[in-house]
């Protein structure tokens, strides 16, 4: 039998289907290696973006030190499968964590982790950040892919050099697996960049709050040292007069004291907006007496402003400083009049409301409330003054026409005495502040006659127990005059080594904050415990809260000579000195 050769033509095929085979194989490999990559990277992405909404969550936590919160957003992730541990770290490192069982341990340093296998799993970390501080890191362990599910996944590559067809099919529905697991992905990535905007939002709300409560402290901390300087003053002043006795000298003494009671009443608004103003709340008719400060009112504002008040009849009493209301009120008055340059209305607005509920993010418990709108047609203010109308010392009125305390007394009140505050305003519109101050349940009291305390020859041994060198000195030649027999001590500890020493003493002036571990009010548990009946009065220039529940006298600085007078002879009252 004849053989024919085969023509050049078909001995090509074998090349061609070689080539072919290697050419499919080759695609098949770079497709599979391209999807490894895409699936990897998709892989990463959604690590990443869980470890940043842990990051996200555990702000405030990590920030308060609150531990157990922090086990809480941690302890969510178990949840998941494929997270084989998570850690959140501050400072001072490991603060929440897990590893599932046979994983190796959480390391020391969010920076590396030598427990993890790169061929096993996928390690990511997100930084804590409050602001542009870092405050701490997180740390997701992710499970990689198996090998085995690898294998099985792309195992059709191997019969491409035979089955090219089987193979691109294979790949194809590969392909098509794939598109729909990563438009999976990218939907669950849209969600999650949803909720980490929504976090954004509400951590920027958390750091409104702690900007003011920040802001608070600091501005109680200013208003305190700046008490002690007005008593020092206060102190000098009075012993000037007393110790000169040249009516010539009356109006400048006079002057100085103006200027001490003002810079005094500056100080209220300070602590009133830190909330560490001591006020003094009672039942009060808010119409009798908003009716009564009408002329106050009036006064305050231009020939060119009416003055309305349209108050309900039958307003319930609220529990409030009837001082800090009026305070609050005329506060209000002023900020709408130099809002209504070329004159207009302001109106006062008050009426019942009952039953509103609760809101935790402005800390109003549900409840009876009465509603008070100081309301003008003026300028009105825009969005951004309008987010900072309550932060002390800003205002945009022009330099010497303002200390931008006002709004912030107001907050600062209407925070403490139980209620809130809210402002609407738009430019061209005006206006509208609104207090919230809960019901009293009891009946306004009838003013009673204040009562004349008589100066006079006191004598006794008293022990001043006052950390300022300045305000010390200048009470001491005060105590001197009165008749006094003075001990000084600069602390709670000098103080009862004095006593423990035998030191004769009728009677006890601390000053409340001190340096040391013990306070004024400490000092005088103690002092009475060793010295029962010891009469003990209280002075501070930053809270009288401070000695709540406590039986002793509390004199908020800067106080005049005469209030010190009345204070130590009720105090000498209760226990007579003994000559």
């Amino acid at each position: 039998m004849e053989t024919r050769a085969l023509s050049p033509r078909w001995r090509l095929i074998p090349i061609v289907a070689a080539l072919g085979a290697l050419a499919v194989l080759l695609t098949g490999g770079t497709v599979a290696f391209l999807n490894e990559r895409l699936y990897e990277r998709q892989k990463l992405r959604e690590a990443q973006v869980q470890a940043q909404i842990l990051a996200a969550s555990v702000t405030a936590a990590l920030v308060f030190e609150d531990q157990a919160a922090a086990h809480e957003y941690v302890g969510a992730l178990r949840v998941n499968p494929e997270v084989m541990a998570a850690g959140v770290y501050g400072r001072r490192g490991l603060v929440a964590g897990f590893a599932r069982p046979g994983e190796p341990a959480l390391p020391p340093d969010p920076d590396s982790d030598p427990g993890a296998d790169p061929a096993r799993r996928l390690t990511v970390s997100a930084t804590v950040a409050q602001g542009e501080m870092v405050i701490g890191n997180v740390l997701l362990r992710m499970e990689r892919e198996p090998a085995q599910r690898r294998l099985a996944r792309y195992g059709g590559i191997g019969l491409l050099v035979v089955m090219a067809c089987l193979v691109l099919g294979v790949l194809a529905a590969a392909q098509a697996a794939l598109a729909k697991a990563n438009r999976a992905l990218a939907v669950a990535n849209r969600d999650l960049r949803q909720q980490i905007q929504e976090r954004e939002k509400a951590e920027a709300a958390l750091r409104q709050t702690q900007k003011m409560e920040a802001i608070g402290q600091l501005t109680g901390g200013v208003a305190h040292d700046f008490n002690n300087l007005l008593q020092a003053l206060a102190g000098c002043l009075s012993l000037v007069r007393k110790r000169a006795r040249n009516p010539a000298l009356d109006p400048l003494l006079d002057a100085g004291q103006q200027a001490v009671d003002r810079g005094a009443k500056l100080t209220q608004q300070l602590l009133a907006f830190a909330r560490r103003q001591a006020l003094r709340p009672e039942p009060t008719d808010v119409r009798d007496r908003l009716l009564g400060m009408s002329e106050l009112l009036a006064r305050a504002l231009r020939a060119d402003i009416a003055l309305e008040l349209d108050l309900a009849a039958g307003l319930w009493p609220v529990e409030v400083d009837p001082t800090q209301l009026e305070l609050a009120i005329l506060n209000l008055a002023v900020n709408a009049r130099d809002a209504m340059p070329n004159g207009g209305q302001l109106r006062v607005e008050g009426a019942n409301c009952a039953g509103l509920p609760a809101d935790p993010g402005e800390g109003l418990a549900g409840g009876d409330y009465v509603r008070l709108v100081v309301r003008d047609n003026g300028t009105g203010m825009e969005p951004a003054v309008l987010a900072r109308v309550f932060e002390p010392f800003f205002t945009t009125k022009a330099m010497g026409k303002g200390s931008g305390l006002g709004l912030s007394q107001v907050y600062g009140f209407a925070r403490q005495s139980g209620g809130t505050v809210r402002i609407d305003s738009a430019p061209g519109v005006g206006t509208a502040v609104t207090l919230l101050l809960p019901r009293s349940s009891s009946q306004p009291a009838q003013a009673q006659a204040a009562a004349t305390v008589q100066d006079g020859t006191r004598a006794g041994r008293l022990l001043l127990v006052e950390d300022d060198p300045v305000v010390g000195a200048v009470l001491a030649d005060a105590l001197l005059d009165m008749g006094f027999a003075v001990q000084r001590a600069t602390t709670a500890d000098e103080a009862l080594s004095l006593l423990a020493g035998g030191a004769a003493l009728d009677l006890m002036l601390t000053d409340v904050v001190m340096p040391g571990k013990l306070t004024g009010v400490d000092l005088a548990l103690e002092a009475t415990r060793q010295r029962p009946g010891l009469p003990v009065v209280l002075m501070t220039g930053y809270s009288e809260q401070v000695a709540a529940g406590t039986p002793f006298t509390v004199l908020p600085k800067p106080f005049q000579m005469d209030d010190l007078v009345a204070a130590l002879d009720r105090a000498l009252g209760r226990n007579p000195i003994r000559p």
